[in-house]
């Protein structure tokens, strides 16, 4: 009997040869254009659909601005983005418009990316609103169920709310639009212990679940081990290893992927966060 071969995972984004760069405003001269510093130097890789896929990297090594290349925020240089076969790396904000619904984003500091003066129920319906998906109180209060938070929080401002609670309610407004592609970058790394687990354990289910494709920027290895499917590891805007997580994890190919993995703290987190 032969063995059987797992099929390749459909590619939801396809990049070719991306780059970005920003002006160096601190070294502008007194006369012409500032130089500019290359944070993107030709990635080339394919994100697969429905699978968790790691970003990680040391500080200032581009993950975070790749992935709001992903998310559009930022366009890049020159290159392709290809989601679903379609080009959107070079689409005016007027084209992208009918995209953005499937492409959301988790933020860091949920305090600063939730509006303070509305109510936790118009923070998740607005953007449901916008994009024709509903937008009552109910349909709020079904997306706070779906992220573990009662039909009360509803009610509250987000400076009522707990870090963890703050970022569920993110969580929820993202998945309300029902997108097929979620951002969440570094979105546990200002909780504390008992609130990240929580925070990974739920974003796991929904992404399994809703048949979610993830991209998950983080610097801790050992959250990326557990959590995800795939892993990208850059350093100075380059990719330097890329795979399924155990592969890489197991046989990494730079020594800055090695460097990484030796800063993993001992002993790692609680294999039971993801049960």
């Amino acid at each position: 009997m032969s063995n059987s071969v797992s099929p390749t995972p459909t590619a939801l984004f396809s990049i070719k040869n991306l780059r970005l760069s920003f002006a160096d405003r601190a070294h502008k001269p007194l006369i012409g254009a500032a130089p500019r510093i290359t944070v993107l130097k030709g990635l080339s890789l394919d994100i697969p659909e429905g699978r968790i896929t790691g970003i990680v990297g040391e500080s200032g090594s581009g993950k975070s601005t790749f992935g709001r290349v992903l998310v559009r925020l930022l366009a890049p240089d020159s290159g392709q983005v290809m989601f679903d076969g379609k080009e959107i790396g070079d689409l005016d904000e007027q084209a992208l418009r009918p995209l953005r619904r499937d492409l959301q984003m988790i933020f860091q500091d949920p305090m600063s990316s939730l509006n303070p003066r509305h109510k936790v129920w118009r923070i998740i319906a607005q953007p449901m609103k916008r994009y024709g998906r509903g937008g009552t109180r109910d349909d709020a209060i079904a997306a706070l169920g779906k992220v573990g938070l009662p039909a009360h929080f509803a009610d509250r401002h987000p400076h009522e709310l707990s870090g963890g609670q703050r970022q569920r309610v993110g969580i929820a407004r993202a998945i309300a639009l029902e997108p097929r592609f979620i951002l969440a970058d570094e979105i546990v790394s200002g909780l504390d212990v008992s609130s990240q687990a929580q925070v990974l354990s739920l974003l796991k289910n929904l992404a399994r679940d809703m048949g979610l494709t993830v991209a998950f920027i983080s610097h801790d290895l050992s959250v990326i081990r557990h959590l995800c499917d795939d892993v990208i590891v850059l350093n100075h805007g380059e990719i330097v290893d890329n795979g399924p997580v155990e592969e890489v994890f197991e046989n990494p190919q730079s020594e800055i992927t090695k460097t990484l993995l030796a800063a993993i703290p001992r002993p790692e987190i609680d294999e039971s966060w993801f049960n």
